[in-house]
């Protein structure tokens, strides 16, 4: 049995791994579970799952929870630190990291200095500190395998290849719901429209982020720290259907791809039960009811978010760790409504043009460059 450490219970990719475990009870327990402001919610879990410890990362909790919690002997831990607490415990086998933001960043680089490997569904901690995040897995054994869909399925790709055969990787993106819009109508766009995904039921943040591509551009660099091809092999392909999940195009022109239907619980169950499949009951694709699958170049003038992701990967440094900053503070203002859905990449490229770039040298480095970009554009949608 498996035992994991999963952060992020309540959100998408959290309650869709906590489904894979219910599935499989002999083969999953969970060993500390962590949630950020349901603390009701992370009592429920606890009750059902009854793991050793869990983790609320919120900013504030009634003393009765920690009675509820001791009634029914699981350890309740509170505050910032909690995270990378439960993280750096020895007695689980693997750490699945469902945390959105650069929260994730710190728990994953406790699990990897004990040598536990990662599950990984945080994008900021590859985006953010990939080159420390790489280095440091290296150097203490932890393996670090994704759980998006897109990588999920470059992994699977790649088993039995070697690295030096590679000549491209292709990731699908579906465009999102505003693939056919017209870039002078972006402006127009409401939050609700914009969290209206096709294909993905996924949480607001994420959603956002798909509808302007800038997913798809944090996906691009996670690539590059995961599978060691530079940005110039790396390339993105519109496919709306969302079947064909991610392709590789190696060196003697074969390609290889992952297809299935737009299912989350599929690469999380690979993640989980890596290098073995579990046989389950999920829905299965009918090629039947999908005549067509067609695909196409983006347009990185209206999408300019997945450009800047490009642009920011070459650069280096804390680039990447300024691009992810800026965008989640820029999500967060469109989401509350105090600025435009065109204005997210416009602040993001603005923190860029104004951060002066530097080395990563450590933690503290990327850490400091992400309260930076969080600052500009703080003081930048206050001014709008």
């Amino acid at each position: 049995m498996k035992r994991l450490c999963l952060l992020g219970a309540t959100g998408s990719i959290g309650r869709s791994s906590l489904d894979i475990v219910r599935r499989f009870p002999e083969a999953f327990h969970i060993q500390y579970l962590s949630a950020h402001r349901n603390i009701k919610r992370l009592f429920e879990l606890a009750q059902q799952f009854r793991p050793q410890a869990v983790a609320y990362s919120g900013r504030n909790v009634a003393d009765e929870w920690f009675g509820e919690f001791r009634r029914i002997g699981v350890e309740l831990l509170v505050g910032r630190d909690a995270l990378e607490a439960i993280a750096a415990q020895p007695d689980y086998d693997m750490l699945v990291n469902a945390v959105v933001g650069a929260a994730g960043l710190r728990p994953t680089l406790a699990a990897i200095q004990n040598g536990k490997p990662v599950a990984l569904a945080n994008k900021e901690t590859l985006v953010c500190a990939g080159e420390l995040v790489m280095r440091q897995a290296a150097e203490h054994g932890s393996q670090i395998i994704p759980i998006d869909s897109e990588h999920s399925a470059l992994w699977q790709c790649l088993v039995g290849e070697e690295r030096d055969a590679i000549e491209r990787l292709i990731l699908t993106a579906s465009g999102g719901p505003f693939r056919e819009l017209a870039a002078a109508d972006f402006r127009h766009v409401t939050v609700e429209q914009a969290l209206q995904h096709p294909n993905w039921n996924m949480g607001r943040k994420i959603t956002i982020d798909s509808a302007t591509l800038m997913n798809k551009g944090l996906e691009v660099i996670e690539a590059y720290w995961l599978f060691g091809v530079e940005a110039d092999r790396i390339s993105v392909l519109i496919h709306p259907q969302s079947i064909i999940h991610s392709m590789v195009e190696f060196i003697d022109g074969s390609i290889k791809a992952q297809l299935g239907l737009p299912d989350m619980r599929v690469p999380i169950q690979y993640a989980l039960s890596y290098p073995d499949r579990l046989a389950n009951d999920l829905p299965r694709m009918d090629f039947r009811k999908y005549s067509q699958l067609t695909f196409f170049e983006p347009d990185l003038q209206k999408f300019r978010a997945l450009k800047l992701a490009f642009d920011v990967l070459r650069a280096g440094g804390t680039a990447p760790a300024v691009l992810n900053a800026a965008n989640e503070e820029a999500v967060h203002a469109f989401l509350s409504h105090r600025i435009r859905f065109d204005q997210i990449p416009m602040l993001v490229e603005d923190a860029l043009h104004h951060h002066p770039g530097n080395p990563v040298a450590d933690l503290e480095t990327v850490l400091a460059a992400d309260q930076w970009a969080r600052k500009f554009v703080r003081q930048h949608v206050e001014q709008e």
